[in-house]
Order: structure tokens, then C-alpha cells, then sequence
């Protein structure tokens, strides 16, 4: 499974990427606007300081909603850097879109999926990801780790290439839980991750080892 942070801040970007497990990134209009970064020649630029820190794919999300607004969008975040990948919604207009990139080899990520029905049309269409979002699902009370293992099913049993990014990642439980579930990636907050590392019994056990290595160096001297 592979790991993308979900945020347009260069400096959590570089901790996770010198951290060794990064794979790539995703990224939106609130994540950006969360950034101070605004206006559109400042979001293009910012999207290729991304590309400059990863290796992996970056998705870059369009802002229309209407098929030429979409491809006119599309094709110029295309051109920023080979590693962009295009966000279309999952709308009609953005399936249409979706099945017009796949034609012209420009990758692209369905967001804002919610079920298993709009995962098939997406596919069908060739998007290289679809994200469906698990911590909004969880909000109103149905299990988004369920919708993940249904689409996994599916995929599978159709033989669809679409990759399943699963998004909205609220917990580190999300993400062992979307490992479980058989999802390709993984898209979370910097602290999600980091808290993978977290255990209490290996906090007792190292400071264990310390003690008792510090114990038998004084015996030594």
C-alpha cells in the first residue's frame, strides 16, 4: 500500500518524504487556502514545489464543473510537471472529463467518492485513482472501511486497473484498517502517520534497554 500526505505544506511535505515512506501527495483548494496560498499563478507554482520535493504522483485538483472548464483546467496542471495527477469531482461532467484524459494519457484522480457505484463509473471512465472519503462517511454514521472493502471486491472481480485512494483519513486506525481492507493507498495528515510509530509498550521497553545498558556500563567502569 502506498502512503500520500493530504496537505500543501512544503515543510510537513519534506519531514514525510526524509521520513522514507512517501509515495506521493494530494492536495485541494481548502488545503491550499490553509497555506495562505491563493490566486492562481501562486497555486500553480506551489504545485511545482511539491513536484520538486516528491517523486511521486501529486494530484492537483481542478476548481470547474463544467466539461471545458475541467479539460482547460486539466490540461494546464498536466503541463506543470510530469508527476501531477489531475483531481476531476465526481460529477457527470467530470466522468466525461475523466474518459477524455485517459485518451490522452493525462493520469487523474476521481474525488469526492462516496460510493460503490460512483467507484465503477469512475473506473469504467479510466481514472488512474478514485478517493473515496472515509472520514466523511464515518460522520454520518456509516463505516467507510466497509465501502473501501466493497470496492476492493469489485475491482477485483472486474479486473479494473483504477487504483483505490482511500482519503479523509482521520486516525492511524484508518490506515491499518485500509491496509486490512486491500486499499492501493493511503492519503492522510502528517500525524496520522507519524502516530503508526506510537506504542506504549515500545517506549517501556526501549527505556528498559537504555537503563539497564547504562546499568552495566557503570558496573564495566
Amino acid at each position: 500500500m502506498k502512503f500520500f500526505i493530504d496537505t500543501a505544506n512544503l515543510a510537513q511535505i519534506k519531514e514525510a518524504n526524509d521520513f522514507g515512506i512517501l509515495d506521493g501527495v494530494t492536495t485541494n483548494p481548502s488545503l491550499m487556502a490553509k497555506e495562505g496560498i491563493t490566486g492562481e499563478e501562486n497555486i500553480l507554482k506551489h504545485y511545482v514545489d511539491i513536484c520538486n520535493i516528491v517523486e511521486g504522483d501529486v494530484s492537483a485538483e481542478v476548481i470547474s464543473t463544467d466539461f471545458d472548464g475541467i479539460i482547460r483546467e486539466g490540461e494546464a496542471l498536466a503541463k506543470l510537471h510530469k508527476n501531477i495527477v489531475v483531481k476531476v469531482p465526481m460529477i457527470k461532467d467530470g466522468i466525461k472529463a475523466i474518459k477524455y484524459f485517459s485518451k490522452k494519457g493525462i493520469k487523474t484522480n476521481c474525488t469526492l467518492v462516496f460510493s460503490a457505484g460512483q467507484a465503477i463509473l469512475a473506473a469504467k471512465a479510466g481514472a488512474t485513482y478514485i478517493s473515496p472519503f472515509l472520514g466523511r462517511l464515518d460522520d454520518i454514521s456509516f463505516d467507510g472501511i466497509e465501502l473501501i472493502k466493497q470496492i476492493v471486491h469489485i475491482f477485483r472481480v472486474q479486473n479494473y486497473q483504477t487504483q483505490i485512494l482511500a482519503a479523509s483519513i482521520r486516525s492511524p486506525l484508518h490506515i491499518v484498517k485500509c491496509a486490512e481492507a486491500g486499499a492501493d493507498v493511503i492519503t492522510s495528515p502528517l500525524d496520522s502517520i507519524l502516530a503508526l510509530l506510537k506504542h506504549p509498550l515500545t517506549d517501556i521497553g526501549l527505556e528498559k534497554f537504555i537503563a539497564d545498558h547504562n546499568k552495566g556500563k557503570k558496573i564495566s567502569e
